[in-house]
């Protein structure tokens, strides 16, 4: 007989941060031909965000605020440094002998890096270019912003689910789901291969039927290969306080080793890789 697992529970009146700044992004975003972007940081790392070594960079803005995030700075574009397309595609050329012989690549991440697609359209183009596989690490809520050639060059997506429920999400986000969903149903549609990131949060994420809902959703995807359950951490709290934003989960602990197991076999028990 299994025993429940206890978890706390985040106060439904929890204050969220604003989103009028990130709405503010959204509108000045469109304005971009994709020549430069705002670009936060970058960084060169094996088995994390792809397969292989992977040139991985951060893109500054986002559309959700998210909770959990672990990254608050990389939330308004204005906290970026101005970066050309020539100057990230020198970096990438640089580092393409090693991202091939790897079966690394090229990942954009952010933030949220379809804030800025025209320009992650053309460095993904000139890493097709170069032989360089190439990764996307996205929330999906601006999915519809991806253009069929950008897709067209992208080998694959890690795709951010943070609820299969839309009350929660809504919660956890301050955005609607259903964009999501539908960029995964897209990322299926074209052949693209999914890995789908599930971020654990106790009170927050860990409902059974929410979950259950992800395990449907992620089944439904043809091309998923595998999903990545990753436990909520507090690496993030300084940020929040350094940025003088309300924090709602600081008195939030880590997943129970438990709790992480039941929801990996949520996942597994419909046959779905997870890690």
């Amino acid at each position: 007989m299994s025993v429940p697992v206890p978890t706390p529970t985040v106060p439904a009146a929890a204050s969220a941060p604003s989103l009028e700044c990130a709405d503010a992004d959204l509108r000045d975003s469109l304005k971009s031909p994709g020549e430069s972007a705002s670009v936060h940081s970058w960084e060169l790392v094996t088995a994390v965000d792809g397969p292989g070594t992977r040139l991985t960079y951060f893109l500054a803005g986002c559309p959700l605020r998210c909770l959990y995030c672990h990254n608050p700075d990389t939330w308004q574009m204005r906290r970026g440094e101005r970066q050309t397309l020539a100057q990230v595609m020198s970096r990438i050329e640089r580092y393409a002998p090693v991202l091939r012989t790897t079966g690394g690549g090229v990942t954009i991440s952010g933030g949220e890096p379809l804030l800025q697609p025209q320009f992650v359209e053309n460095v993904f183009a000139g890493c097709k270019e170069l032989g360089i596989h190439t990764a996307l690490d996205t929330s999906g809520f601006l999915g519809a912003r991806a253009s069929n050639r950008l897709l067209a060059n992208t080998d694959l997506v890690l795709l951010d689910v943070k609820s299969g429920d839309p009350e929660t999400y809504k919660k956890v986000t301050g955005r609607p789901l259903q964009p999501t969903l539908d960029f995964g149903e897209r990322l299926a549609a074209q052949g693209i291969p999914i890995w789908m990131r599930y971020v654990l949060v106790p009170g927050l994420t860990d409902d059974e039927a929410a979950i259950n809902r992800v395990v449907d959703y992620a089944t439904s995807l043809g091309t998923l290969q595998r999903v990545e359950v990753l436990p909520f951490h507090q690496m993030g709290r300084e940020k929040w306080a350094a940025l003088n934003e309300p924090y709602a989960l600081e008195d939030t602990e880590p997943p129970s080793p438990e709790l992480v197991a039941r929801v990996r076999r949520q996942f597994a028990s419909q046959g779905v890789v997870v890690y």
